[in-house]
């Protein structure tokens, strides 16, 4: 191993700051041990994440079992898809029509059915450990490619830490942009914090702005850990290069779009009222809506929830009331993206922690199953009309192809342009693969 007269002059400045001539030996190590691969957009040039929290039953979504026992398959029949053979439930007609865009794999397996762990497991691809936090899908494609078009990289709608999946040991300023209120209220929808506050106009901000930097270049140069400081200098940079462009604050303006649009995505339908007393039909409708206007402006990875499914009681009431407004939300998004040419470029993926028990129990329910489950996926490179592997006739177990949560998580990497091998640096200088042994399921690229 060989150095620069640079890099031992750095020695010496980092020993100032606490850092001894073993720190830098053993930083250096790490980073030379480091499996490292450069991110080059690919396929996905956006996500668009759409977490169904409670786990979702396959056979009463993606994966029917019409030929089951009655206590097995459930309470709805099934929608005919395009493919032949090919089958969604009953209260999926809308995806089912659009199923020749989409791909449905339907054989995930997951781990532990308790819902933080589960879920952590879905949105890191990496199981719970109690020696270290990862971090979510989103912040990986923040840290890999960073904003684009002004917009954040990593947007939640209307928040986006859910099942302690946050930055994990990546710095915060990587963690998503959350909106602060809920697109349902459709034109009076507005986000936190993107306009000027009452009496500061624009030359006085301009100012202030000046002002904060020189401050902060100081302290910056006076502290021992900067990283701190960093942070939330990236967080006031974002919020100037939002509040000053014009062009972001349109992308998030949802009185642009068309009354028949947003009718189209579920404004003024599906009335019954869901979480936070907005109607079902604004809340997937309008945060899908604004999600596809995100992505069309450039933001890279935009999630967003919807709709309470942890069912152990009345399956078939709680999907009534839910399902139609998430089945016509989903599709009237990917019609949309397909409509304006961002389909292949636009990676959906609906995700949900695990699945439902194949007995309905004695409360007309399901209960948590993570044995297999099926995940919906669309665009951002996937192969169309696609069904990958399956479930046994009761939705017990894997039939056909089994697919990890790391083998998932590799290939929707892929797509996005990200090696999934790729070591990221953890605190105490510690490489971490960013999924642990996934394999990318090539049957499922086009």
């Amino acid at each position: 191993m060989s150095f620069s007269r640079r890099e031992f002059i750095r020695v010496g400045s980092l020993a100032i700051g606490g850092v001894s001539l073993g720190d830098f030996f053993r930083i250096r190590s790490a980073q030379a041990e480091q499996k490292w691969y450069e991110s080059k957009e690919n396929t996905a040039k956006s996500v668009i994440q759409i977490v169904c929290g409670g786990g979702i039953a396959a056979q009463e979504s993606w994966n029917p079992k019409p030929e089951a026992p009655l206590e097995y398959r459930g309470p709805f029949g099934v929608s005919k898809t395009p493919i032949p053979g090919m089958v969604l439930s009953g209260t999926m007609p809308a995806c089912a029509k659009i199923a020749d865009k989409m791909s449905i794999v339907r054989s995930v397996i997951g781990s532990v059915p308790d819902h933080g762990i589960a879920q952590y497991h879905m949105l890191t691809g990496h199981k719970v450990s109690t020696a270290i936090k990862h971090p979510s899908v989103g912040s990986v494609v923040n840290h890999e490619f960073g904003s684009r078009g002004g917009l954040p990289a990593y947007i939640g709608i209307p928040h986006a830490e859910l099942g302690g999946a946050g930055t994990g040991y990546l710095s915060p300023k990587y963690g998503a942009f959350s909106v602060g209120g809920d697109p349902a209220s459709g034109n009076n929808f507005q986000v936190r914090d993107l306009r000027l506050p009452n009496g500061v106009e624009s030359r006085d901000f301009n100012t202030r702005r000046s002002l904060r930097d020189i401050v902060n270049n100081e302290f910056a140069r006076l502290e021992v850990d900067p990283a701190p400081l960093e942070t939330m200098d990236s967080f006031y940079q974002q919020a100037y290069t939002m509040i000053s462009s014009p062009a972001v604050r349109d992308a998030f303006d949802l009185s642009k779009e068309p009354d028949e649009l947003k009718q189209a995505y579920g404004f003024g339908r599906f009335l019954e009222n869901g979480h936070y007393g907005q109607p079902y039909g604004a809340q997937a409708g309008m945060r899908m809506m604004l999600a596809r206007r995100l992505v069309e402006a450039g933001a890279r990875f935009v999630t967003l929830n919807f709709g309470a499914w942890d069912t152990h009681t009345q399956i078939r009431e709680a999907y009534e009331k839910q399902m139609p407004a998430l089945d016509n939300a989903i599709a009237t998004l990917i019609t949309d993206l397909d409509d304006r040419g961002l389909l292949d470029s636009t990676l959906v993926w609906v995700a949900s922690e695990f699945g439902r028990t194949p007995k309905i129990n004695p409360s007309a329910g399901r209960d948590h199953w993570s044995r297999v489950f099926s995940i919906a996926l669309a665009g951002g490179g996937l192969k169309r009309g696609m069904f990958y592997g399956d479930s046994d006739a009761t939705s017990s177990e894997p039939s056909k192809n089994p697919v990890p949560l790391a083998n998932l998580h590799a290939t929707l990497y892929d797509l996005i342009g990200i090696n999934s091998d790729k070591e990221l640096m953890a605190p105490g200088d510690r490489p971490i693969e960013i999924v642990n042994e996934g394999k990318v399921i090539k049957d499922l690229i086009a």
